[in-house]
């Protein structure tokens, strides 16, 4: 898709307006760790999603309405107002969740959730707000899903400190169906204590309770846990274990 020279100042706008919301947000999550954010709703314009669109997987699979990247594009500025138009009237619905099981080790099967193109940059928006508010509190031990971080840097800084004496065991332990057992309600008190946006979370507690096709036509409706694959799940899971392991 070949953008026009209005476009791609529109585009740079944008940039600097998402870049700008979202050091702010991060700045005073910093500074006051029990304010809570209004109006968070309002970063979900046409042209701060026209931004975070490109930053989708272009080559992932389409979700249940057979939409893909390149399909999404082609009517891209189309796609975003009709979605934010939704938003606006309190129309907008999340699509089904389209399951796939993905091999594991020992024959078992992980359980992947492919949203809706539409959906994904909605969650992309989302999960960069989010991580702007809470980044500034997650403890360094903490791994998964973050930027800078990962199993390779977990397993270093492992090493290190074991090499300087700091720990004399290792325990390697697995938290069975994390994705899938996460309580709505509670994920939500967790949000709460950040957000004072109830359009904000109500969006959220809709990704939350989105049905899931699975891969016989079944379709389920969840009373617990947040789609493994879903883009705005990895920044749900990390809120849910620093309040459920504790922190700072």
């Amino acid at each position: 898709m070949q953008h026009t020279k209005e476009e791609h100042m529109q585009i740079r706008q944008a940039d600097k307006h998402m870049q700008t919301s979202l050091h702010g947000i991060a700045k005073r999550a910093k500074s006051s760790p029990k304010h809570r954010f209004g109006n968070l709703i309002s970063l979900l314009s046409e042209d701060n999603l026209i931004w975070c669109f490109p930053q989708l997987n272009r080559k992932a699979a389409p979700g249940v309405d057979a939409v893909d990247y390149d399909m999404y594009e082609a009517d891209l500025e189309e796609n975003i107002k009709r979605m934010v138009d939704d938003l606006k009237g309190n129309r907008y619905k999340a699509k089904l969740v389209k399951r796939r099981y993905i091999p594991k080790a020992g024959g078992m099967k992980r359980p992947l959730g492919i949203p809706a193109v539409g959906d994904k940059v909605l969650q992309k928006a989302v999960a960069l707000i989010l991580s702007a508010i809470y980044e500034e509190h997650f403890l360094p031990c903490s791994h998964g899903y973050r930027r800078g971080k990962g199993p390779q840097r977990a397993a270093i800084e492992l090493s290190r400190d074991l090499q300087r004496g700091r720990y004399g065991w290792i325990v390697d332990a697995d938290i069975k169906g994390f994705f899938d057992n996460i309580d709505h309600d509670w994920m939500m008190r967790m949000l709460e204590e950040r957000i004072d946006d109830k359009r904000f979370l109500r969006l959220i507690r809709k990704w939350l309770k989105a049905g899931i096709l699975e891969e016989d036509g079944q379709v389920l409706y969840p009373v617990t846990g947040t789609p493994q694959g879903g883009i705005v799940s990895a920044i749900l899971a990390n809120i849910y274990l620093h309040y459920g392991i504790g922190n700072e």
